[in-house]
Order: structure tokens, then sequence, then C-alpha cells
């Protein structure tokens, strides 16, 4: 049988009982070593060094309440706790440093102490098999009165596949998700529902910009709408779908189309006019023909992507668009970057 390892922070809160009657109290470190059906080996505790004393107290309280737990202290070095890139630094530190033995030892990450980033650096070191275990978490007794201070706990496996409802909720959501993409069709062309699981994947799970290729009439408009009414329904977007075909603008009225203009910017720019990359801001912008844009406006579109800001025309201020992009084309862009008409940099984003 494997021994019981826990990985724990020091609370300094609820861990912070000194006087004669802590013994009354509940302290969700002490408590993992007060279960008589839970035999904690080895203790591996890990605490700020400005809290020292108390980390000394509290582990000769573990000793004293299981004489065969090994309580090992960890100082571990952030000026702030609430530091998300602070503290994720040192954690994964601690967790490339220790020597890991899975074979003889089950590993437990107590999560009930610490601040709450804190507690989700360690679920997420722990989900990444930083630390390769599972989840502790301590619960204190209902009642003052009641006995013991043990309190209670509760073991997290993070592998979903021991989880049957979990696991066929997210099958049913994907498959919801692909039947969403094909209109109801239940198709049976092999490379088509790949291609469909694809767009699924890149589309609720990342917001990187997304090509359509095809032949006009081929679907590529309702599919950028389907992908945009999927991502919605999945709160990845709140704002609008703003289509644009690239195939209708010519010269100046490009650049203002796309990018808006300010007053006075060109003749007939009797007001200012916000551009379809403001427009879509927080929702998506799919432009149809992209292979059919002009060289300047695929410059300024690239840095629109990459930085979510763009200078209007005619202004010399900047302004910001959290969108994300879909592109269609019946061109073949490779072979237009070849012969200098796409920009390889905008294609390869």
């Amino acid at each position: 049988m494997k021994s019981n390892i826990i990985i724990g922070l020091l609370g300094s809160t609820l861990d912070n009982r000194k006087d004669p009657d802590r013994w009354a109290w509940w302290r969700p470190t002490v408590s993992l070593c007060m279960h008589e059906d839970f035999l904690v080996r080895r203790f591996e505790l890990l605490y700020e060094e400005k809290v020292e004393k108390l980390a000394q107290y509290v582990a000769d309280d573990m000793r004293t309440v299981s004489p065969e737990t090994e309580v090992r202290l960890h100082p571990v070095n952030y000026d702030d706790p609430w530091d998300f890139e602070e503290v994720y630094g040192e954690l994964h530190d601690f967790a490339r440093r220790y020597d890991f033995n899975t074979d003889a030892e089950d590993y437990l990450v107590h999560i009930t102490t610490g601040t709450h980033v804190q507690q989700i650096i360690l679920f997420l070191l722990t989900e990444a098999r930083y630390f390769p275990g599972r989840l502790i978490q301590t619960s204190p007794p209902r009642r003052r009165q009641d006995q013991p201070t043990s309190g209670t706990f509760r073991i997290i496996d993070l592998d979903l596949s021991r989880y049957d409802r979990l696991a066929s909720r997210f099958v049913q959501e994907q498959q919801e998700g692909l039947s969403f993409l094909k209109s109801g069709i239940d198709t049976r062309n092999d490379a088509f529902n790949r291609l469909i699981a694809e767009i699924e994947q890149v589309a609720v799970y990342s917001r990187a910009p997304i090509l359509l290729l095809g032949p006009t009439g081929a679907g590529k408009s309702l599919l950028a709408r389907k992908i945009y009414a999927l991502k919605k329904s999945r709160r990845q977007v709140e704002g609008p779908l703003i289509e644009v075909n690239c195939a209708t603008l010519r010269g100046e009225g490009a650049m203002s189309t796309l990018f808006g203009h300010v007053k006075g910017a060109f003749t007939g720019a009797m007001r200012d006019r916000p551009g379809q990359l403001l427009l879509a801001h927080r929702g998506i912008l799919f432009l149809d023909e992209i292979g059919e844009l002009g060289v300047d406006e695929q410059a300024m579109l690239l840095r629109a992507v990459e930085e979510q800001r763009f200078l209007p025309l005619g202004a010399d201020r900047e302004v910001e668009s959290d969108f994300q992009l879909i592109a269609g084309t019946n061109r073949d862009l490779w072979a237009a970057v070849e012969e200098g008409r796409f920009r390889e940099d905008l294609l390869a984003r």
C-alpha cells in the first residue's frame, strides 16, 4: 500500500492558534494528522519565512497528534502571496526540484490553506501534473461543539475520465457544437466530419484567427456565422459579428471602411466615422474574400490583429478594438504571397 504524502501551505490565519485551548479549535493543517483512518506518512509544509515560528509551532503540534508523521518544513520566498507570477514561479520551482516517487507514494495537495491565488496555482500545477497526485480539501466540524476537531476531508481526483457523468456531459456539449456547425445534418462524409470537428475545437478553445478556404458559393459566410453563434453561446464573445466583403473595397474607401476616419481626413469626410474593426469590438470580424485586400490595408490589418490597436484615417491617436478575426477567400493565398500580392506575415497569422 502506498504511503500518503501531503504537500500543503501553512495557513497564517486558520492555523494560527498558539494558546493553551488551541486543541479546541479546528486547524486545517493539524487536522489532517488527526484522522485515525488516514495515516499521513509525511507532510511537506511550505511556509513564508516571516511566519517561521508559527510553522515550527504547527509542526510540533502535528508531531504530537501523529508521531508516525514526518513533518518537513520548506520556506518559500515571495514578497506578495497574492502576486500570481511570483507565487507560480516559486511553487513551480518547488515542484520541479521535488523528488517524486509515485510507485511508492500517493501525493495529495492540500488546497484549503493559503491565499486564493496560492490555491489556484496549486490546482493548476496539480492539473498539469507538476504535482503528480490529487487534491485534498479539509472542512471544519459543522458545529463548534462537535468532536473531534479534526473535521472532515475530501480527496479530489483531477482525472476527469474517472467521473462518468462529467465526461458524458463534455462529450454531449461537443456533439451539440458539431451538430450546430453542421446545421443539424447527420453527415457521413469522414473528411467533412473531421473538418467540422477541427473547427469546433478552434472555435471553442481558441481566439486565434480562422481562415476559411473554398470557392465562391461554398458556404464560407454561413460557416462564419455558425462559428460566431457557437462562440457566443459558449460566452467566448460578447460583441457583434461584423461582415465585410473585401472585394467591394477600393482606394481610400477601403481604409475608411475598415479602420474608420476622422472629420476632414479626405474630401467628403464631413464627420468622424468608426470603422468595421472598431464596430467588431469584443465580437468577430469576418473578412470575406480577404485575398482582394490591398497591400496597405493588409499591413494595417496585421498590426490590428497582433496589437488590437490601429490608427483611423487622418487621426493622430490610435483606437483599440478587441476583436477576433475570421477570414475567407477563394484564392490561393500562398501563390499570392509568391507573387507579392499578399503579405506572408499576415497569412502566417
